[in-house]
């Protein structure tokens, strides 16, 4: 009688990565291209990431790999912390630097307890408006792309929230700030918003995401480093569902 070897068979799925990979994403680098090298690299297509950041923006960006790919929408959910300086008297289309200047005025000189007003009010729940350069959908068209068309469309304001922040340091017209915040907060509409209120206007002129959730960039693979990493390297830099687990106290 033959013998059954039916579970003799390894189970190819055993061997398929599985967990979360921090990347310090680089400037002019697009989540999908992070993406993208990471499939590349690790030959396996089964990744996603958590919370797109703009090209212009740096830092910590989760790729979620295999099964870890179930617990996307739950890492995406918290909250995240962000570096960014703000450049007072111009206000642009995008409300960053990636697009045409709108409006350009003189910045006074103004005190940092003044500037320390502007963020008061912006601290605990506020609304804010989606800018038209988002990937909000408008009957399924994302609003960049009608943005790209000139097109502009009514937003409805989302409730959003800051949970703390800090002016780190003010060399007129730069401020540099440091703050905490829900999902779905859009740092650029901040630092135009802070600019409207102080009468000059404002737009983002650079972005670092250092945190979200429990997770750090300083234990990120730099995206230069992944674009020659083995796919050994990748799963040792990667963190386990267990670990995960642990650490938001499963």
């Amino acid at each position: 009688m033959p013998r059954n070897t039916q579970h003799s068979q390894p189970n190819p799925l055993h061997n398929q990565p599985c967990g979360v990979l921090l990347v310090d994403k680089e400037p002019d680098m697009t989540s999908h291209d992070a993406v993208a090298i990471c499939r590349r690299q690790l030959k396996f297509k089964k990744i996603g990431h958590c919370g797109t950041l703009d090209p212009m923006a740096t830092g910590l960006l989760m790729l979620v790999i295999g099964k870890a790919t179930k617990i996307q929408d739950l890492l995406m959910s918290e909250d995240k912390e962000y570096k960014g300086t703000m450049t007072l008297g111009i206000t642009t289309g995008s409300q960053d630097k990636e697009s045409d200047i709108l409006e350009q005025k003189e910045v006074p000189a103004f005190t940092n307890k003044q500037i320390q007003t502007g963020f008061e009010k912006y601290i605990g729940d506020f609304e804010q408006t989606p800018p038209m350069v988002s990937a909000i959908k408008k009957n399924g068209v994302p609003l960049y792309k009608l943005a790209r068309k000139g097109i502009e469309v009514e937003r409805k304001p989302r409730a959003v929230f800051v949970t703390d922040y800090s002016i780190d340091q003010i060399t007129l017209p730069e401020v540099d700030f440091t703050v905490n915040c829900s999902k779905g907060f859009y740092v650029r509409t901040y630092a135009h918003d802070i600019g409207q209120d102080l009468g000059c206007g404002a737009h983002l002129s650079a972005l670092r995401r250092t945190r979200s959730g429990k997770f750090t960039v300083d234990r990120a693979m730099t995206a230069s480093k992944l674009k020659t990493a083995s796919p050994d390297d990748i799963q040792n830099a990667m963190i386990s569902l267990a670990e995960i687990s642990l650490m938001r106290g499963a």
